[in-house]
């Protein structure tokens, strides 16, 4: 039996932020279920926003016009059973970075990406104490949406609030949670 893979993208420009923490015990609870988790760090890579240009639906395409480091993550994507998207929030809703990368998956059927046969999992984290007033449920709700819009099934959600990097650590019940949800990724 094949190892089921694990995509998580690090939506944060911390490496060591709190959202990253969270990713990393997804992937600590991926990897003891037994699947092989790749960690992308989205800051570190150059990804243009969407033209809104359709060159990815045209008859024929060969997939997104834009020429950057989204491409390689096409194919991270395709080739994942299962995708994370970790993350902070900020102004209200998803990092610039993760949103870069929601715009793109515009182009997911010109690289013959089936969303309906992958799971996903979400990792947030807030500043504030709630995650109404911080606007963490903002960014929930746009995945949650995307998600069932794409067809692709949602196998959890993490969040939690902490300031300094690294604090949500402390929070062992979100710990435990986070770990879970890397299993039933694996699964």
């Amino acid at each position: 039996m094949d190892k089921k893979k694990v995509l998580v993208l690090l939506g944060s420009p911390r490496k060591k932020g709190n959202s990253a923490t969270l990713a990393g015990r997804i992937a600590a609870g991926a990897e003891g279920a037994g699947a092989e988790v790749e960690m992308v760090y989205l800051h570190g890579l150059k990804i243009s926003p969407c033209q809104s240009c359709y060159a990815c639906h045209k008859p024929k395409s060969e997939g997104c016009a834009i020429d950057d480091d989204m491409q390689p993550l096409y194919a991270k994507l395709k080739a994942a059973d299962a995708w994370v998207f970790a993350g902070p929030v900020y102004w209200f809703s998803m990092s610039a970075q993760t949103k870069l990368v929601m715009d793109r998956l515009f182009a997911m059927g010109a690289y013959k990406i089936d969303p309906r046969g992958k799971k996903a999992g979400v990792a947030m984290s807030f500043g504030d104490t709630d995650p109404f007033t911080s606007g963490c449920v903002n960014a929930l709700r746009t995945f949650q949406d995307a998600f069932r819009y794409i067809g692709l099934p949602l196998a959890g959600i993490v969040y939690g609030s902490a300031n300094e990097p690294g604090e949500i650590a402390a929070n062992a019940t979100l710990m435990q949670q986070a770990e879970e949800l890397g299993k039933k990724l694996a699964g």
